[in-house]
């Protein structure tokens, strides 16, 4: 078989590619430091909804929220699909949620004050601090349970490679995803909720595609040049995945950046928690298959080739 002669040296600059991955983790573990929002999902706390019309100056509202109910709140507008009223939603952390007196005076507050823009309780719910933590460690269960599997199934499917290898430099390289991801949910100001477990969950099933694809032409590759030096070997493989990787996450990143612009103009700004770290999660996991999960793999079975010479 008469192959391609151009490859780029992913293996030669592996040296790089750690260094920049270990610069991002340390930056991710940073910026934590500085404070991460949480949601009441996970913290628990009360969500009150109310329906409007015109418009509500939500900095003036956010006031007078607090000085009612003499604690820290948030505030959110949106719009409300097929009506022509507007949404606002207050949120704040409590352990024993708000008291129906307080809720009552709240209500009647903003209806004498926003009495032309006709508000109206949408809403109110109580979320136990409890639930959000149980939510949370079966999310990671979750996830540690994945990587289980992941790395028994690349075990399995690429032998010829040697496979447990394989697989923990893949489950290494998601872990580097989501750490980075997580970084840069925090630093961009999102709070910690649902959303950020649909963004890892959906990176990490990005990621591991795109490695395992890198996995297979290494396979195919060793079997049609056995005797090819193993750097060049994943060298060669690696370049031939770029293009499929490369087309997949700009696809991706382009579809999230369009979604990201028609949610801000529309002022739905619920969505861009999801839509913009999407699309550093998906660049940040395209960069970990190609350039992190096989040079890992790379130095392992060197390593190991090593430590067989020396017995």
């Amino acid at each position: 078989m008469k192959r391609k002669t151009k490859s780029y040296d992913f293996t030669g600059k592996r040296k790089v590619f750690y260094t920049i991955s270990i610069v991002l983790i340390a930056l991710s573990i940073i910026v934590s430091f500085f404070g991460v929002k949480i949601a009441i999902e996970f913290k628990g706390g009360t969500m009150i909804t109310y329906s409007f019309i015109g418009e509500i100056n939500s900095d003036e509202a956010k006031t007078k929220v607090e000085e009612i109910l003499g604690t820290s709140v948030n505030i959110q507008q949106g719009d409300i699909f097929q009506s022509d009223r507007k949404r606002l939603a207050i949120s704040l952390v409590s352990n024993d949620g708000l008291t129906a007196e307080k809720q009552t005076a709240l209500t009647t507050e903003f209806e004498t004050i926003y009495a032309e823009n006709e508000i109206e309780l949408l809403d109110s719910t109580d979320v136990s601090a409890s639930s959000g933590i149980d939510f949370f460690i079966k999310c990671i269960v979750a996830v540690a349970f994945s990587a289980l599997i992941l790395i028994i199934y690349i075990a399995l499917r690429f032998k010829r490679i040697s496979g447990w290898s394989s697989g923990i430099c893949a489950v290494i390289a998601l872990l580097h995803d989501v750490v980075i991801t997580y970084g840069a949910f925090v630093a961009m100001g999102f709070e910690i909720n649902s959303n950020f477990v649909a963004v890892v969950l959906t990176i990490l099933g990005c990621s591991i595609n795109n490695t395992i694809v890198v996995y297979d032409r290494i396979r195919e590759n060793r079997t049609l040049m056995p005797v090819e030096k193993l750097e060049k070997l994943v060298n060669y493989s690696t370049t031939q995945s770029m293009s499929r990787s490369f087309r997949t996450t700009i696809t991706t990143v382009v579809t999230m950046i369009i979604i990201s612009i028609v949610a801000a103009v529309s002022g739905v700004t619920s969505i861009l928690s999801f839509s913009i770290p999407i699309c550093i999660g998906m660049i940040v996991g395209t960069y970990s298959s190609l350039c992190l999960a096989p040079c890992l793999w790379v130095s392992w079975q060197s390593r190991s080739e090593k430590k067989s010479e020396g017995k």
